[in-house]
């Protein structure tokens, strides 16, 4: 194990995870998690089936696990269409094609913690969010009791726009979730008041004008295009969409 109080680091590198990390990506999910993932979860990650990963590794090891994954973020893309969060995006574009990086799991062993790790592997999730033209974002649910990884995403400045109550049901208890998104590529948050107060007089003087040209031209009256926007700084209601986790079967991020 590290000390972390150790002058001697290990040297990380990043890699997309692949067939041979199977035995360790379970290894690792058991001891980090307190539900059993499936194991065609395991194959789809590591053959690239549907799920797009990266995994790190101490290549400063002196024995033969040097390549042996010791952190992991396992995604998948997502239509914004079919997320919880379209609404969010509507303001922005009306594009029909946007997606999201969904992020399913993210963990790093207990004995490489506190090195900058995870982090890393949460901006090589932005990262190639970003390189995605019709991506606009990165998002994930974290259940509420979940403080550190609460913490741990409002550091790496991904905002939280909602709370869903009861979205969880793991043997048999009820949790809520909190949902957590990185926008990239013009992605933004529901307005602010000024750019609500903004959007309105912009739209309002160029009202006024469509309206003196419509009483020069003596055409009829056509009614103005309103922006809607909605305000960011509370928390969303839910939509209908919980998750039920039993004891074999998880695909969210906990």
């Amino acid at each position: 194990m590290l000390d972390p109080r150790s002058e001697i680091y290990p040297t990380i590198e990043y890699r997309p995870i692949q067939p041979s990390d199977l035995e360790a990506l379970e290894k690792i999910h058991l001891a980090l998690f307190p539900i059993r993932y499936e194991r065609e979860f395991f194959l789809n990650v590591v053959n690239g089936n549907g799920i797009i990963s990266w995994g790190a590794v101490d290549t400063s090891r002196s024995d033969d696990r040097r390549n042996e994954i010791i952190g992991f973020v396992t995604t998948r893309m997502i239509a914004a269409k079919d997320s919880e969060i379209e609404d969010l995006f509507r303001y922005n574009s009306s594009r029909k094609d946007l997606t999201l990086v969904y992020i399913l799991t993210l963990g790093v062993v207990d004995s490489y913690r506190n090195l900058g790790i995870a982090s890393s592997l949460v901006r090589e999730v932005v990262k190639y969010a970003a390189s995605i033209s019709n991506c606009r974002g990165v998002y994930l649910h974290v259940i509420s009791y979940n403080q550190p990884a609460i913490s741990f995403y409002k550091k790496m400045l991904f905002k939280l726009v909602r709370r869903l109550p009861m979205f969880y049901y793991i043997r048999g208890q009820h949790y809520d979730s909190y949902l957590f998104v990185y926008y990239v590529n013009g992605g933004r948050s529901p307005c602010s008041p000024l750019e609500i107060v903004t959007s309105f007089v912009v739209d309002f003087r160029a009202f006024v004008k469509m309206l003196v040209a419509k009483f020069w031209s003596k055409e009829d009256h056509c009614n103005p295009r309103w922006a809607r926007c909605q305000e960011s700084n509370t928390l969303l209601a839910p939509q209908s969409n919980k998750r039920i986790i039993n004891g074999d079967i998880t695909r969210c991020h906990v």
